[in-house]
């Protein structure tokens, strides 16, 4: 008897409500699993080139699991090894060339390379390389000199032939879409978090300063919000870029913040004018308590549920306008990979074999992901609603 009548904290139940909505938990799960793909980045990719850009032109626009022979043959330029933190971020140079290959034969010091030829296109000439740009296999001058061909192929075969597959295969330039898709998560998820803190800062900034004072400021700031309301946000992103005059992905980052902020702004603003109203406010100002202590401290502590709420429905809207932009240029730029560019790569394959897989496999990564906050959103609003936590309570 005493146990039921146990008070909590209205945190208590909005975690209680939020664990017990099932489709909520799926798409927080998923959105967990696309968070540690895009943390591990480099870490877990097929190709950890750069930009997941090293592309095979004999490989262009292999359908998923096409695997193929390869073998590694030592670049001519070698990089230095980066750090752990410069690989982990931007990925590294591979210091060999992948040539995929149909067989080869060892001939004294050389290697006779019979390349791999698709059944549709022209055959390749065969190619002749020193065993010494074989990369992974050392000799010294003496045991090649010993050694018999036969011998030094099986070396070769062991040390720098392998089989490569393509789990979702390869785009019209010959790159792992496993891996730029890997890679798009980061891009994704990076520019929402940006575009969320962007919004949610400058929004909390313009409906706070609107909603309190009121007056003749709050008609300046809801002015300047049904201004940028009435803009396009393709416009305002081409007018960003402008004015940076880049097209970069930093540029795109606060391109889609700056276009979001008024959904929040006129939630705050309307929390505001209704939360100052409040004895607990009058009665603050009445003691003499600063402004900014009403803001900080008994205002906005109110609006966290709303701006959580909105600031993940915001998330899933960045991706969605970052996917859209990359689809017409105006997002990220490539090499750098980004699902809505490659459903454009994709797009303009259409009527081809590979043009079907190359727009739906980021499409359904876009859709998957913006689901999953919509419905984590849908969950987290339905925590917070304060009638529910009455009848809980």
């Amino acid at each position: 008897m005493a146990a039921s009548l146990v008070a909590h904290s209205p945190a208590y139940y909005i975690k209680k409500r939020l664990l017990q909505n099932t489709p909520a938990m799926v798409g927080l799960f998923f959105i967990v699993v696309a968070l540690l793909i895009a943390l591990l980045g480099y870490a877990i990719m097929p190709d950890a080139s750069p930009n997941a850009n090293h592309s095979i032109v004999q490989l262009q626009k292999k359908a998923p699991g096409f695997s193929v022979w390869m073998l590694r043959i030592k670049k001519q330029t070698i990089q230095p090894a980066p750090t752990f933190l410069h690989k982990w971020l931007f990925g590294q140079e591979l210091p060999y060339q992948e040539i995929p290959v149909q067989s080869f034969r060892v001939i004294d010091k050389f290697i006779r390379v019979n390349p791999y030829v698709d059944k549709r296109s022209l055959p390749d000439e065969i190619r002749i390389f020193p065993l010494n740009k074989v990369f992974g296999l050392e000799l010294s001058n003496l045991e090649t000199q010993r050694s018999s061909s036969a011998v030094l192929q099986e070396k070769v075969k062991k040390t720098s032939l392998f089989r490569k597959t393509y789990l979702l295969g390869t785009d019209r330039a010959g790159r792992d879409v496993l891996s730029r898709l890997l890679l798009g998560t980061r891009i994704s998820l990076s520019i929402g978090l940006i575009a969320v803190l962007i919004s949610v800062s400058l929004g909390i900034l313009v409906g706070s300063i609107a909603g309190y004072f009121g007056g003749w400021v709050d008609k300046v700031m809801l002015f300047l919000m049904t201004v940028v309301w009435s803009i396009p946000g393709i416009m305002l992103v081409i007018a960003i870029s402008l004015a940076f005059n880049s097209r970069g992905v930093w540029v795109s980052f606060v391109a889609v913040g700056l276009t979001m902020w008024v959904d929040v702004a006129r939630l705050v603003r309307g929390q505001f004018l209704s939360i100052k109203e409040k004895t607990y406010i009058e009665a603050g100002k009445v003691l003499g308590l600063p402004q900014s202590r009403l803001i900080f401290r008994h205002i906005l502590p109110n609006l966290i549920g709303p701006l959580i709420v909105v600031g993940t429905a915001n998330f899933a809207a960045a991706i969605l306008m970052e996917a859209g932009l990359s689809f017409l240029g105006l997002g990220v730029q490539p090499p750098t990979p980004s699902w809505g560019m490659m459903v454009n790569e994709g797009f303009q394959l259409i009527g081809t074999r590979a043009g079907l897989y190359l727009v739906l496999l980021p499409s359904i990564c876009i859709s998957s992901l913006v689901l999953s906050f919509n419905l984590l959103g849908n969950g987290l609003r339905d925590a917070y609603d304060p009638k529910l936590l009455l009848n809980n309570a």
